[in-house]
């Protein structure tokens, strides 16, 4: 039996993709337009923040460590617009209804 090839058989090295520039978080950055503007997304694997929770706005529930997520924010934004969503969330921001407001006896999930 052959052994395992393990390197692309293409010309180009997996790091160089076009348009996808390498972040802090690991994952590749590209840019989306949403309702309107343009944002820009970034796949997060979840290992590196040990500890953190984020809530996922577009469906209210936490989001815990450990868990890969996308962090959008809108392309000219600062730091403050950065959001963490669940993945399927951030597919379907598109589909969903507008966010139901809870009051301030609602259980949170």
């Amino acid at each position: 039996m052959s052994p395992r090839r393990n390197r692309p058989r293409g010309g180009e090295k997996p790091t160089e993709r076009a348009g996808e520039a390498e972040g802090r978080y690991g994952g590749l950055q590209r840019t989306e337009s949403w309702q309107g503007e343009p944002w820009s997304v970034r796949n997060v694997a979840g290992a590196g923040a040990a500890g953190k929770r984020y809530r996922c706005p577009g469906c209210d529930q936490e989001i815990p460590p450990g868990l890969a997520h996308v962090v959008a924010w809108p392309e000219f934004g600062g730091v403050e617009d950065r959001r963490h969503w669940h993945k399927a969330c951030w597919n379907a921001k598109d589909r969903r209804t507008t966010r139901v407001q809870r009051s301030r006896n609602a259980p949170r999930y």
